[in-house]
């Protein structure tokens, strides 16, 4: 194999000069080995050619772009694209010719690892920002062509919200919307998690009306599905079309599930229990034994509140009755795939129940041929495939009817399109752009029509949801000020993704200048453990005197309850004497009982006064977060002291404390680690989802890892990545998360660290928009100068483009792009006004059948 850098087939032409206007993403035009070659030696190889290289990379027996060398023809790919190679000192480099080599490369590299994994790191989210903001928002060469927008055809697989949402239509029947209780769980409301954070679907929670046991065994005797369908990315945006399918091992679960499904559709809990645990009286079931967390020890109420279907009807009796059969079926298919049966696939379905009943019976036959329904494409699948229609002049198709209705339905909605959505699509009124518009306008403003799918875009960008999932060392929580037993740090994160989520929907009500509120607010949705969590870590001087206080209170309470208590033993020894004195004395006997009665609860009440001030937190000041009541969204009754509560506190943050979701725990903790705060992650999130930056992944060369030093603060340890090789890429992370310092690892504020005065001073660098860098006092001071950014409010317009269309933009996205945040800013902020812009663009609309094309 000969080097890239060897023989020229023609020096003397220089192919980046071939073309007067270039159109980025297409292969540029002659032999691309020759124009790398040239582009290398203009602009890489006096720093990567020599004996010492920079970074130690050498470009000077570089091959061609395949197999072999593809690592390193990606890191050029991604330097080369975030403007890190050539740097600016060292050789300038026209718009044009950088972007005819990172197409390039592209390219090549789509060929060269076709068969070999394949290459989609430019598709992939995390890579977004690898296209120049400037690019997108500011003038563009003349020598630069747009083609109109489209997305590429493709099936969008469904997130497991969305598939468990769908399901859980099949058999509960959830509360319809309340003004008055918002925040709480409405029809197509998302699936919330429980209290220790799984996404289940229980079946019939509504009508158990006892049971024996504990926590643990009411969750482990109700009958559930877990999340079938999985994801791979714990940070940032998930559902990408190009990143997920659905594989065998999943086709098996998603079979058994809906095994359970169709016969609880059929029987409610008759098909998981007794006929005697069915009863409105629990007096009449008599559970023996220790029978806690077995599905017997349950009683349910004889009222139906699943809903009720075809299905019922068609399980009853000995023979299949083919109109109810064909009724099922056409229920069943619209339920999961939210669109009618073609004639086909209707006999397809039916003729496949026949034969499963011919083999199996009646009972088993049903459940596995109408089985084969939860697995069809559209059950799992958004196909957007414009298989009809006809290309414009540029190769795109408009999606129509129902592609284009469930298009607009799936981007807000997780259950199938309300009726008035659904009468446009039968009528043929969803084929134009203003028809979208109509319908998206409509949604947007009704509140009864839950969106999940806008609160789950805060969710993926801010990265709040994830704080119940990092596991803490529980000396280092300890070391926090919060309680480490058990799970209670874990619930408490839970609970706080719930008030976040209901902030969040609180600030979408009001729906102006939407980013700059969440960034700055100082309301707070708080619930029962986050006077803690938005308190203040005690200094040694403040916790000396909170012990002390403590110990006099204790001793004066002790003082004061002994006093009640011997007072009642001398009443009950004199009633006692009284009692002997006078046997048949009723009325004696009856004061003395009382008087036994009132020392036993005094008794009660000051062991539990004495367990409670053993249980004050010396640790942290606690905040006094007060205010009129509203609900948050959290899963169905169950699960007995474990239950997540609905009920919060709309209060106001500890002012200079904290400023927007950035400073609240639910945030702090989900960008933390299992002994201390993560100020890399934390920063690479600044960089990323608010300044539009781009990192390079770590070498696997790196050894990225900060040494154990307990006694050494976080700021003292990440001197070493402030050593050269390193700092080139920390630079653009350390200095914006070093900040967040002023918070410890489960999210309490604090002054000291180590007992010394915490620095939580940084530096925006390089961000792009000169008016933002410099040097910040702390997260507060940051989050101002960053808040009020048009470029931040572009970067997040460009994330919400990413959401909705499933993909990354491109350069030919830029009119959308920009009409979408002329849209947000001209509406004072406005996320409806954002997301109609949004779904009313041909980068939503239209659709190329070249579903491989690279350019997308």
């Amino acid at each position: 194999m000969s080097p890239l850098l060897a023989a020229d087939p023609d020096p003397s032409r220089d192919t980046s000069r071939d073309a007067e206007t270039y159109t980025p993403g297409d292969r540029p035009s002659g032999d691309f080995q020759s124009f790398a070659k040239n582009f290398l030696e203009n602009h890489c190889t006096d720093c990567h050619g020599g004996s010492y290289p920079e970074g130690n990379l050498t470009l000077k027996n570089l091959g061609p772009v395949d197999e072999i060398n593809a690592a390193t023809w990606r890191s050029i790919w991604a330097q080369v694209a975030l403007k890190e190679m050539p740097p600016p000192d060292a050789s300038s480099l026209d718009v044009v010719e950088r972007l005819k080599f990172t197409d390039g490369i592209v390219h090549e590299l789509t060929d060269a690892m076709r068969e070999k994994g394949g290459f989609d790191a430019h598709r992939d989210p995390e890579k977004g920002n690898f296209l120049d903001h400037d690019l997108l928002f500011e003038e563009l060469p003349d020598s630069i062509t747009l083609r109109p927008t489209a997305s590429p055809a493709r099936l969008w697989r469904l997130t497991p919200q969305e598939h468990l949402t769908r399901l859980n239509e099949l058999i509960n029947s959830e509360p319809e919307f309340d003004p008055k209780r918002p925040g709480q769980r409405t029809r197509g409301d998302a699936v919330p998690t429980n209290h220790g954070g799984e996404l289940k679907m229980y079946f019939g929670v509504d009508r158990i009306i006892k049971w024996q046991g504990g926590t643990v065994a009411y969750a482990t005797a109700v009958k559930s599905i877990p999340a079938i369908l999985s994801t791979a990315r714990n940070h940032g945006l998930e559902n990408y079309p190009a990143y997920y399918t659905v594989n065998s091992a999943e086709a098996t679960q998603i079979m058994s599930a809906a095994a359970d499904i169709l016969r609880y559709m059929a029987d409610g809990p008759l098909s998981i229990a007794n006929p005697e645990q069915i009863t409105d009286d629990p007096r009449t079931y008599e559970m023996k034994g220790d029978i806690r967390g077995l599905p017997t020890s349950l009683v349910y109420s004889t009222q139906e509140v699943r809903p009720i279907t075809p299905i019922r009807e068609l399980m009853r009796g000995d023979d299949v009755n083919d109109e109810v059969l064909e009724a099922s079926v056409r229920y069943l298919f619209e339920a999961v795939t939210f669109r009618p049966p073609s004639e086909a696939e209707l006999a397809e379905y039916i003729a496949l129940t026949h034969d499963s009943v011919e083999t199996l019976g009646k009972a088993d036959g049903v459940v596995l041929g109408l089985s084969a329904i939860f697995l069809d494409r559209d059950a799992l699948f958004r196909p957007e495939l414009v298989e009809t229609g006809s290309p414009d002049e540029h190769g795109r198709v408009m999606l129509q009817d129902w592609e284009l209705g469930l298009a607009v339905n799936h981007a807000l909605s997780y259950i199938a399109p309300d009726p008035q959505l659904r009468q446009s699509i039968v009528d043929g009124r969803m084929r134009t752009r203003e028809d979208v518009r109509r319908e998206v306008t409509r949604m947007l403003a009704d509140e009864s029509i839950r969106k999940p799918r806008v609160l789950q875009f805060f969710r993926d960008y801010f990265d709040y949801d994830l704080g119940g999932y990092v596991c803490k060392d529980t000396k280092a929580l300890s070391a926090t000020g919060v309680n480490a037993q058990g799970m209670t740090h874990y619930k408490a994160m839970f609970d706080a993704t719930a008030s976040t989520d209901r902030l969040v929907e609180w600030i979408l009500e009001k729906d102006q200048n939407v980013l700059q509120e969440l960034l700055t607010t100082q309301t707070v949705v708080a619930g029962p453990n986050d006077n803690i969590y938005f308190g203040r870590r005690s200094t040694p001087e403040e916790r000396r005197t909170s012990v002390a206080a403590t110990k006099a209170a204790s001793k004066e309470a002790e003082k004061q309850e002994a006093a009640v208590i011997a007072a009642l033993e001398q009443s009950i020894a004199e009633l006692e004497v009284q009692s002997k004195e006078s046997p048949d004395d009723k009325d004696i006997r009856k004061k003395l009982s009382q008087a036994k009665q009132r020392l036993e609860t005094k008794e009660r009440q000051h062991a539990a006064a004495r367990r409670s001030r053993a249980r004050t937190n010396h640790d942290v000041m606690e905040a006094s977060l007060d205010g009129p009541m509203i609900y948050a969204r959290v899963s169905h009754r169950s699960f007995g002291t474990g239950s997540l509560k609905p009920e919060r506190v709309l209060a106001t943050a500890p002012e200079g404390q904290r400023m927007g979701i950035l400073t609240h725990p639910s945030w702090l903790v989900s960008h933390s680690d299992a002994m201390d705060n993560h100020a890399i992650r934390r920063g690479r999130w600044i960089r990323e989802r608010l300044l539009g930056g781009g990192v390079p992944d770590v070498p696997i060369t790196v050894d990225a890892m900060l040494p154990d030093e307990p006694k050494h603060t976080l700021r003292e340890r990440m001197r070493v990545t402030r050593e050269e090789y390193c700092w080139t890429c920390h630079q653009k992370m350390d200095p914006l998360g070093l900040p967040f310092e002023m918070y410890n690892h489960a999210g309490v504020y604090r002054t000291l660290e180590l007992n010394e005065p915490v620095d939580t001073s940084g530096e925006i660098i390089n961000s792009g928009d000169a008016d933002l860098d410099g040097e910040v006092a702390n997260a507060i001071e940051m989050i101002q100068r960053i808040a009020s950014s048009e470029r931040v409010e572009q970067v997040f317009v460009r994330h919400a483009f990413r959401f909705w269309m499933g993909r990354n933009e491109t350069i030919h996205d830029r009119p959308v792009l920009q009409d979408a945040h002329r849209a947000y800013q001209e509406s004072g902020g406005s996320m409806n006004a954002l997301i109609t812009s949004l779904l009313t663009s041909d980068a939503f609309l239209y659709r190329t059948r070249e579903t491989t094309d690279t350019k997308q």
